[in-house]
């Protein structure tokens, strides 16, 4: 791993890097079950499938989804069963014509050369792929053996076209290019523009651009209807205030994905306290078409509520020097404090927004203050009575 060498910080999170290192007996805490892992993986187990025949319809992509052992055993065996069964054929057309025991120099057989199994599975190597080394060969004698030999080289292709692209597929599956994607290790909530907003940070440690990059953001979380179903995965989109002003971003630095806590978005009711004791998990889903390939691509995360820290913001990464532009990675997923309300978005636009509540809060300190200073004066005014 990266990270383990030293080459890449741990304040932020590589898309696809393992999180399930085990830990000592009596550092372990229960941990609530989320939706979608750190590394992107989806936390769902598909249990009780019945027709198990559908997968078998799309024979190409479940091979690409097998693992890369279970894979390559099924290559090798395609080829060497397939070579076992020609050779089979050849030696049984051998047999049938009787060229395995004529020593008749005026007899020509079906296949030359051809003197035992070993010989014709030797054989059926060389037509399918295509070696030919010249010591056997297909005698115009019997018909049967020139339909074998185009059937074994039209499987023979089928075979190759099949396996190739397949492991071809496996080579340049998308998911690659996301293990360069990195999320900030933590989301924020603070002040920005004088609103509350959610924020996260995403960044890309290659060079190539990923084309017509977009960022979505779901709230998961269990809910009810009104008449009393319960939603255990209910799936909410949350409007984003992409920094570029469309819908699209330019990832070319680190950028941070904001979404203003409004009327309309699902954390408007959400407080500090309520956000550490409600099993809230907001998902973040970065998609786009790898310049290099022209293959869309996906990268996921997601943060619960233990990994939303309120009231500190991203510190910056990007400075310029020597008249370019220089990305800091180790302060990729650092964070500073920042005073923010602990209080809902709600609860601010019905005290007439942050403006009036720092206001209002402004008032109540410089009472507290002035209290304070009045009750010092008091007991400094009662000391001296008591000195004289």
């Amino acid at each position: 791993m990266l990270s383990r060498k030293g080459l890449i910080p741990e304040d932020y999170l590589l898309t696809r890097l393992a999180e399930n290192v085990q830990q000592p007996k009596f550092k372990a805490k229960p941990k609530k079950a989320r939706f979608v892992a750190k590394n992107g993986t989806c936390n769902v187990a598909h249990t009780n499938i019945r027709e198990q025949g559908r997968f078998l319809q799309d024979v190409f992509t479940t091979l690409v989804d097998l693992k890369w052992l279970h894979t390559l055993i099924i290559f090798t065996m395609s080829f060497l069963c397939s070579w076992l069964l020609f050779g089979m054929i050849w030696w049984l057309i051998a047999f049938a014509h009787g060229d395995l025991h004529h020593t008749d120099e005026e007899f020509v057989p079906c296949v030359t050369n051809i003197h035992s199994f070993s010989s014709a599975f030797l054989f059926s190597i060389e037509v399918q792929v295509t070696i030919g080394f010249g010591g056997r060969m297909v005698t115009e004698e019997c018909v049967s053996a020139i339909i074998v030999l185009i059937i074994q080289n039209i499987v023979g292709l089928l075979i190759n076209a099949i396996m190739l692209g397949c492991i071809f597929m496996k080579t340049a599956q998308a998911h690659r290019r996301a293990e360069t994607l990195i999320f900030s290790k933590h989301a924020v909530i603070s002040v920005r523009n004088n609103k509350l907003c959610f924020m996260i940070r995403i960044g890309d440690l290659r060079k190539s651009m990923i084309i017509s990059a977009t960022v979505r953001l779901q709230v998961v979380r269990s809910t009810s209807t009104q008449e009393g179903d319960v939603v255990p995965l209910d799936q909410v989109d949350i409007h984003m205030d992409n920094p570029v002003g469309t819908n699209g971003i330019f990832l070319v630095s680190p950028l941070i994905i904001c979404h203003v806590i409004d009327k309309d978005s699902p954390l408007y009711s959400m407080s500090a306290f309520d956000l550490q004791h409600e099993n809230v998990e907001v998902v973040a889903v970065l998609e786009g078409v790898v310049e290099t390939t022209g293959i869309t691509m996906q990268a996921r995360t997601s943060y619960v509520s233990e990994e939303i820290l309120w009231g500190q913001r991203f510190v910056p990464t990007v400075s310029e020097e020597d008249g370019m532009y220089a990305v800091d990675y180790s302060k990729f997923g650092n964070t500073m404090k920042v005073p923010t309300p602990s209080c809902s978005a709600k609860k601010l636009d019905d005290v007439g927004g942050i403006a009036r509540f720092k206001l209002n809060e402004g008032v109540t300190l410089r009472a507290t203050v002035r209290r304070r200073r009045a009750s010092a004066a008091s007991a400094a005014s009662r000391r001296s009575r008591m000195e004289i």
